[in-house]
């Protein structure tokens, strides 16, 4: 029998997406609705204050593994023994493998970037991204199309209250696995996660978030090794940079059936080019 991968201790904290609230409507009629949550989990490495994020709760062990690999604390799952979340007190303890810490020095090199309520992008972690290449994948439009059409059954707390983002982890067409937070890094790290934790590969993955294409968002998914990255948002100029140093196909404005490949076009298999639209046509119908 194969030796099972090595798991940290964790509990399974995880808390319901939303609640019910009341409110009153434009006719001053009451009404009942949803409204995500939205609360504070600090982490704590060995008794040491790392970060404080704000999250929807609903993943907070893979949200921590996914934060401490993306934000380079940790390489191995065998350097961590335990991660306890304990929401009387909003916190999560990380108990280590090591005697003695570095974080102290990591969080002096850090550089403060555009995530959504949290986002520092270590220098030795900088380094390490330079060395990245990752695995070239072609993909066909067909296959993005039918992906799109997928993750849209999967975005169940914003059909039901807004206010979050969502990632999804997807192979071909097929959704592997699709998170909802409050913050699009979060979303990020809790897949992270559940690779590490999992021992997933990223070599044939597809990377699906709502977000924009920020350097940091292009970073996460270049450490997680997976080779297309796509979103329904735009792009900016250092997260192009980024995916081209890195080689990941990055692809904006993907929605319905039109998208904007900003790198890797060569990858990409234009399989399923829809029809030109007439000259002003504002109907939105393809003919």
């Amino acid at each position: 029998m194969a030796e099972q991968p090595f798991k940290p201790e964790m509990t399974a904290a995880g808390l319901s997406h939303s609640e019910r609230v009341s409110c009153l409507d434009e006719r001053g009629q009451a009404q009942e609705i949803y409204l995500v949550g939205e609360r504070a989990l600090t982490i704590y490495v060995d008794r040491q204050e790392i970060v404080t994020l704000m999250t929807i709760g609903s993943h907070p062990e893979l949200l921590t593994l996914g934060y401490l690999k993306n934000q380079g604390f940790f390489d191995h799952l065998t350097e961590l023994r335990a991660i306890q979340v304990d929401w009387e007190t909003e916190a999560v303890a990380v108990v280590s493998a090591q005697s003695e810490s570095d974080f102290s020095e990591q969080m002096k090199q850090r550089t403060v970037t555009t995530g959504c309520g949290q986002g520092t992008v270590f220098g030795r972690l900088m380094e390490k991204l330079q060395k990245i290449k990752v695995p070239d994948l072609e993909v066909k439009q067909s296959t993005l199309y039918a992906m799109l059409a997928a993750v849209y059954a999967y975005n169940e707390v914003y059909k039901q209250s807004g206010a979050v983002h969502g990632c999804a982890l997807c192979e071909g067409s097929r959704i592997e696995l699709f998170v909802e937070d409050v913050g699009r890094h979060n979303a990020v790290d809790v897949i992270a996660g559940y690779m590490w934790l999992n021992n997933i590969s990223g070599d044939n993955k597809i990377f699906y978030t709502t977000g924009r294409l920020t350097s940091e968002m292009v970073i996460k998914v270049t450490q997680m090794g997976i080779p297309v990255l796509l979103s329904r948002s735009g792009a900016t100029q250092m997260g192009l940079a980024m995916a081209q140093q890195a080689g990941v196909t990055l692809i904006s404005r993907a929605k319905g059936q039109r998208l904007l490949v900003l790198n890797g076009g060569d990858k990409v298999i234009f399989d399923a080019i829809p029809e030109r639209r007439r000259k002003n046509d504002r109907s939105g119908v393809l003919r």
